[in-house]
């Protein structure tokens, strides 16, 4: 089966317009979740005091740092910018949209995959009749390559983890837990919360299942095409080793 994987850049009046086309250097990816929107904001220059006000009226930070690299910062903010959004329009022309919406110089830029090419050419006439837009690529795909990340959207992969489980997570994640070797331990992550240890880590475990659970269906679907299994291709070589 055919796909079509269209990018195009849109100018309207938007709640990251202003700032990007203040600060031309600046790049703004968003993620939309299911109750907020993430974004992460670069600079390779260093940012003034002009640029760090307006990036604070955006939302609450998440992560900051400043290095030869540049400027990054991770900023989450509620959806109430997203009402009447441009997704619901690929919604109606039946569409696909691919995260992250990219904000650059005044421009969003957006990347969706449809399966018909009329819904394409009917999305861009409904977008034309009320903002600028322009065409970036247009390119016919195979259904073998939708990108892995249109598969796992991320308020899907945390469904039905809670916000304490979350918590955990996040906290064993930013300590090291998950690092070989590991940098802590699960008695001195709980020693950092209000609760005893086998509390914790009962959270841990359960965000860290639910979590893979909720990954397994699209990892079935990005294995798929897998016409080999790389375990079993090793456990044949090191018996063919041993053979010779």
């Amino acid at each position: 089966m055919t796909l079509y994987e269209t990018s195009i850049r849109v100018k309207h009046e938007c709640p990251y317009r202003k700032i990007s086309e203040q600060h031309p250097d600046l790049i703004i990816r968003e993620w939309p979740l299911s109750d907020c929107q993430v974004l992460e904001i670069t600079s390779e220059t260093t940012p003034t005091e002009e640029l760090l006000d307006d990036i604070s009226q955006i939302g609450t930070v998440l992560h900051e740092s400043k290095g030869t690299e540049g400027y990054h910062i991770v900023t989450q903010s509620c959806l109430c910018s997203l009402e009447q959004s441009i997704i619901d329009r690929f919604e109606k022309h039946n569409c696909l949209y691919q995260s992250p919406t990219i904000y650059r110089q005044g421009w969003e830029h957006y990347t969706v995959v449809a399966f018909d090419s009329e819904d394409i050419r009917d999305l861009l006439d409904d977008l034309r009749s009320d903002r600028e837009i322009e065409l970036l690529s247009k390119a016919s795909i195979s259904e073998t390559q939708i990108p892995h990340s249109m598969l796992a959207p991320a308020d899907q992969l945390f469904e039905t983890i809670t916000d304490r489980q979350l918590a955990a997570l996040q906290l064993a994640l930013e300590r090291g837990y998950y690092e070989q070797p590991r940098k802590t331990s699960l008695r001195d992550l709980a020693d950092q919360t209000a609760v005893a240890r086998s509390t914790y880590e009962e959270h841990l475990r359960k965000a860290e299942n639910k979590l893979l659970t909720n990954a397994g269906q699209y990892l079935r679907l990005v294995t798929a095409t897998s016409t080999a299994d790389p375990l079993q291709v090793e456990k044949t070589r090191r018996t063919e080793r041993a053979a010779d």
